[in-house]
């Protein structure tokens, strides 16, 4: 793509669809598919409001778990085989070549082969094919690139995590300045900042920046998951987090504005008693609104709600609760991949 004006749009940028994957018996969620259906429903329902849905997978049944006001003529269902439900790592990235939209594919490797990916890893070229999504696709797949590891500005900016992308398991060691590289010429960036610490108990993704910070429109502010309690296995890491951020500076040379999110009670899996990786970070801006996971905590819900509010006043807020995703350590933003066009 050499000489074309190359752009990774910021995720608060116009949005045509999103992409999410529904539950089935043949995904980890098969113990608990009608709980996890219900959530499914209301995420399903709150997007249709401002853009329409694409679910791949099995075909719901009667449509039963989506609430009886959601725009069902913005839900399209499309009969593709899945191995598991987050779009956000196997979806497409969705780049602007020269004013045209593009569909970046980049290898899913089940973060760092933790888990199968094959069918998974063949949902956006079967789209295409499909005429679903009618973008050009660009094959990508000799990079693995997960959609949670990457924050653009739309302007030439990616925030993004060492841990995650200089995972051996990933791209087989290659070093950071080969990666940035990469990055840089597949998405038309000019800046790549790095977080060096950071990470949530129970995140198998290697700690995908979705999860611990996020750059809000116009891209001068970072939200970020900070702790408070030193009791918290997560107190000196966030901490380091934090420091990292204040050390970061804009293209302008001017540092982020910064405003923390709280960091959620400890949900811990019924199952084997681990902690799971709850997080407000992992919210969706879509068009003017931001829907974001919230785990019946109504304390921390609610502090959590009003900082995206003051970042972001002129969208509307809409809450989801998502203590069922995190039962399979990921959230809301994991569960969706915006497509500014089909």
């Amino acid at each position: 793509m050499n000489n074309l004006d190359v752009r990774f749009p910021a995720e608060w940028e116009p949005v045509e669809a999103v992409l999410v994957a529904w539950p089935h018996e043949d995904t980890d969620w098969a113990p608990m598919l009608d709980e996890v259906r219900q959530v499914y429903g209301h995420m399903i329902h709150a997007i249709s409001l401002f853009a329409k849905v694409i679910v791949v997978g099995p075909v719901p049944p009667d449509g039963k778990y989506l609430p009886d006001d959601t725009a069902l003529d913005n839900v399209i269902y499309v009969e593709v085989p899945t191995n598991d439900t987050w779009t956000r790592d196997y979806g497409p990235l969705t780049i602007d070549i020269d004013g045209v939209h593009a569909l970046v594919d980049y290898q899913f490797n089940g973060w760092g082969l933790k888990f199968a990916s094959d069918k998974d890893n063949l949902v956006t070229s079967r789209l295409c094919e499909a005429g679903i999504l009618k973008s050009t696709r660009i094959n990508r797949l000799s990079f693995t690139l997960e959609g949670g590891s990457v924050e653009s500005d739309g302007q030439g900016l990616l925030l993004t995590t060492a841990d995650c992308l200089l995972s051996p398991n990933r791209n087989g060691g290659m070093s950071r300045g080969e990666i940035e590289d990469i990055l840089k010429r597949d998405l038309g960036l000019h800046t790549v900042l790095w977080i060096e610490h950071g990470a949530l108990a129970g995140d198998d993704t290697d700690g995908h920046i979705d999860t611990l910070v996020r750059i809000v429109p116009p891209g001068d502010t970072l939200l970020y998951v900070g702790c408070n309690d030193p009791d918290d296995e997560h107190y000196g890491p966030l901490r380091a987090m934090s420091d990292d951020l204040r050390a970061l500076r804009r293209p302008d040379g001017l540092p982020f504005n910064l405003i923390e999110l709280p960091m959620p009670d400890a949900i811990y899996d019924p199952d084997d008693g681990s902690r799971l990786p709850a997080t407000y970070a992992n919210f969706l801006i879509l068009n003017q609104a931001v829907i974001v996971p919230v785990y019946q905590q109504p304390l921390k819900d609610m502090h959590a709600l009003q900082a995206i509010q003051a970042a972001m006043p002129e969208h509307k807020i809409i809450p989801v609760d998502c203590r069922a995703l995190v039962r399979q350590h990921g959230s809301l933003h994991c569960a969706t991949m915006q497509l500014p066009c089909c």
